[in-house]
């Protein structure tokens, strides 16, 4: 009998044991997608270029004894922008003259010579061979002539070119030249811009080169001013990326620039994704899982979550494009998934956003 009351007392006790509870969901950071996804705009810092530049130098050697204008001067075609020291070149050229002149002295003795040989063949004191030697003679003194002539014209230009004349209209934006310098032939010295036709000059990394062609529309906002929105096209697109940084460069037409927008300004270049239906998320919310590429979608109304194959797109820094895969209101987790299982309970804790 008492080993009975000890054996119901013990299941009366088991009984009024509470039944194991559930464990509580992981809270789980998520991002709602259409909210804090929708892709951004790839916003690119450039420089306010003119379209047509040129960056002039003298073609010879020398030393620079006047410059006739000053940074931001605006010169018009065949305006004198320096001059170079032109000693040297006068008296090469004076030099290259007299050569002339003896050349052709010894042109008008070979002439009379050779009527003298003719005239002596013609009455037969002379042979052939002698009539035929005064010819060649004649001939070398004529080339002799041709040859310093053209010699004498090459003096010529490069006396002219001591003095440095704009090859174009245009305002000067960059000038390296002071009297007393010396500077060497093709050295840059003054750059001339035509500020009419302003355009951006941007480098774009590889990442960020989804989507940017030749006309492709973009914003343009300058860093003066960045309340005024410029519209603007893509002109030209590098066909390779530089060597050492390793960008393209990219020129981006401005349609409606005004007296405002200055050479050497900075400006930002807004390029807009055409396809909306583009999402980005941060990279960490993406795993490999079977071989896909999938995220981990909240149900929001159970918080559970399941793994959702998805196509991505271009990753850039601030995250990965998905092309498909994903609707606009779902909540997709973005920390922690190489842990999560199919089926899990999560709380969801909405991301805050960062831009």
């Amino acid at each position: 009998m008492k080993y009975l009351l000890l054996i119901l007392s013990l299941l009366l006790t088991a009984c009024e044991k509470s039944a194991p509870t559930a464990p509580a969901p992981r809270p789980a950071l998520v991002v709602t997608v259409g909210e804090q996804t929708a892709a951004a705009p790839t916003i690119l810092v450039g420089e306010i270029r003119s379209r047509y530049e040129s960056a002039q130098g003298f073609r010879i050697n020398g030393k620079i004894i006047e410059r006739n204008v000053d940074l931001g001067a605006v010169v018009v075609k065949g305006q004198l922008l320096a001059k170079l020291d032109s000693i040297d070149t006068g008296l090469s050229t004076q030099a290259a003259q007299a050569e002339v002149r003896a050349a052709e002295a010894d042109l008008a003795l070979a002439q009379a010579e050779l009527d003298r040989q003719r005239q002596l063949h013609a009455s037969k004191f002379i042979s052939n061979q002698a009539l035929d030697i005064q010819e060649a003679q004649f001939t070398a003194a004529a080339a002799r002539v041709k040859q310093t002539k053209a010699q004498a014209a090459v003096t010529g230009n490069q006396s002219r070119y001591t003095h440095l004349l704009a090859e174009r209209d245009g305002v000067v934006t960059d000038i390296h030249a002071e009297p007393g310098q010396v500077v060497a032939a093709g050295e840059a010295i003054v750059r001339i811009a035509v500020p009419d036709n302003k355009e951006v000059e941007i480098a774009v990394p590889e990442s960020r080169m989804i989507g940017v062609a030749v006309d492709v529309p973009a914003e343009i906002r300058l860093w003066a001013n960045p309340k005024k929105v410029y519209q603007g096209k893509v002109r030209e697109v590098a066909p390779a990326a530089d060597s050492t940084t390793r960008t393209f460069q990219v020129r981006v037409a401005l349609q409606d620039a005004d007296d405002s927008v200055r050479l050497g300004m900075t400006a930002g270049v807004s390029f807009y994704h055409q396809n909306s239906t583009d999402f980005l998320l941060p990279t960490s919310a993406l795993t490999q899982r079977d071989g896909q590429t999938v995220v981990w979608v909240v149900n929001s109304g159970t918080g559970e979550v399941q793994p959702r194959a998805v196509q991505a797109g271009a990753f850039r820094e601030d995250g990965v494009l998905i092309n498909q895969g994903l609707q606009s209101g779902e909540q997709v987790v973005v920390v922690g998934v190489q842990t999560l299982v199919p089926g899990q309970i999560v709380r969801a804790t909405p991301l805050r956003s960062r831009r």
